[in-house]
């Protein structure tokens, strides 16, 4: 919204009648250029409300007219409007919305697999493509201002050297971490973003299950893993919520969950109108069930991980900080722990009343009038054994663990008849290498004695 000089004919700001509305709606909807001035006047009265307020309104209703304003302004339904102005304050709210309205910068992930970013940025500096390294952060990202060649279509983008990724989706890779020569699952992985850069990092060591629900997707992603070079991907297409019984026993999870792409407006600008509350209900109870299934997936015995990654598209509270506390209480056994992501701000943890578990505040949150990328959000939990309180748990106010006690009798010593349990150990092992997608000894008949 341009900044226009405010109110120069000494009269104060008055809201408009049900008349005027009447009038207003009659006409086909007001003037934009009437829109834009109530809402700057209806910012600036809220801020100052005792001094500039009409005699005899209330704030709710200067609320009322700036939501309704914003609705029609910038083409929301009047739920989701109000649904994501109760993020911020008033004049960050108009910023976030404004922000919704320009496309975002283009920008692109170096394939390490296949080549270094200082001669991939050389390379397509030399066709003509105005770059810069994104940000600190990353060291594989470059921002494409612009370009005299198709970016999509380049021989170095034919050749696998990188891939056009969202700046914001680059974060839940790098809060995952993974470390070479570890069994990493991807649960939600289409087109392959994400999946890829996993493999880049794990330097095409151990195995990454690239995993998505909707098969027709996985064409997009299998042709991905291809043109980038990476040898270390399984393709699969499960319901995430079938996980662990298909396979567990992973050293990292990644679920960047399905959700109501509140964070990609500049990009569908469909979700300003198609969203209602009862989206929203379904969604957050579909991103608890896989929540769950992806904590079971991982391995509490990783030497060297034992994480999980949850991240979404979105900004709405109902899919993001309710999610993760759900999973705090419902899993005793696992903790948030620092993303590593050196920006974002922190996740709430209270909001409109509801309190959450203080350790949300390790969870990082991404606008795109902050951050100038997608709306993102990011969460990162680490997996413990059941039953035992980590003494790291203990001495830190990082963790979900809350009111776990030692499993009784664990320093009793037993005694076991090795002959007589050895067919249950066996059959305890073979379950075991199942689910670590292991293929089992066949069962050895033991026939009782005459």
């Amino acid at each position: 919204m341009d900044e226009d000089e405010e109110e120069t004919d000494g009269e104060p700001f008055r809201l408009p009648t049900a008349e005027e509305k009447e009038a207003e709606s009659n006409a086909g909807g007001p003037d934009v250029h009437v829109v834009q001035r109530r809402m700057r006047q209806c910012v600036r009265v809220l801020g100052r409300f005792a001094k500039l307020a009409e005699k005899g309104r209330s704030r709710s209703e200067y609320i009322s007219q700036l939501l309704s304003d914003i609705s029609s302004y910038y083409g929301y339904n009047e739920f989701l409007a109000e649904k994501l102005f109760q993020l911020f304050p008033i004049p960050e709210a108009i910023e976030f919305f404004e922000a919704n309205e320009v496309p975002r910068p283009v920008t692109i992930r170096t394939n390490t697999l296949r080549t270094r970013r200082r001669d991939l940025a050389q390379a397509l500096i030399n066709r003509g493509v105005n770059l810069e390294p994104i940000g600190k952060w990353t060291n594989v990202g470059l921002q494409v201002f612009e370009s005299s060649v198709p970016i999509g279509a380049t021989p170095e983008y034919l050749a696998g050297h990188y891939m056009l990724q969202a700046a914001s989706s680059f974060l839940p890779v790098i809060a995952l971490s993974p470390q070479p020569n570890e069994r990493v699952l991807d649960m939600a992985s289409a087109p392959g973003g994400k999946t890829t850069h996993i493999a880049a990092l794990l330097q095409n060591t151990g195995v990454v299950f690239a995993n998505d629900a909707n098969k027709a997707r996985t064409k997009s992603l299998s042709a991905n893993v291809h043109r980038l070079g990476c040898k270390n991907v399984v393709v699969c297409s499960y319901d995430g919520r079938e996980f662990p019984k298909v396979m567990g026993g992973f050293d990292r999870v990644l679920l960047d969950a399905p959700c109501s792409g509140t964070g990609v407006i500049s990009k569908d600008s469909s979700v300003k109108v198609n969203k209602s509350d009862r989206d929203f209900t379904l969604l957050a109870h579909l991103q608890k069930q896989l929540i769950l299934c992806a904590i079971d997936s991982v391995s509490p015995d990783s030497k060297t991980g034992g994480c999980l990654v949850y991240s979404t598209c979105s900004v709405t509270v109902d899919e993001n900080e309710s999610v993760v506390d759900y999973a705090l209480r419902k899993r005793p056994n696992v903790r948030l722990v620092d993303t590593g992501l050196e920006f974002g701000r922190e996740g709430f943890t209270s909001y409109r009343g509801k309190k959450f578990h203080p350790s949300l505040s390790l969870t990082r949150r991404f606008y795109p009038h902050v951050h100038n990328m997608d709306g993102f959000y990011v969460a990162k939990f680490k997996v413990e054994k059941r039953g035992k309180v980590p003494k790291a748990a203990e001495s830190t106010a990082e963790g979900g663990l809350v009111g776990i006690e030692e499993e009784e009798g664990e320093q009793e010593k037993i005694a076991f008849d090795d002959a007589e349990d050895r067919p249950y150990l066996d059959e305890a092992k073979r379950r075991q290498m199942k689910a670590k997608g292991l293929k089992p000894p066949r069962r050895q008949t033991v026939e009782a004695a005459a």
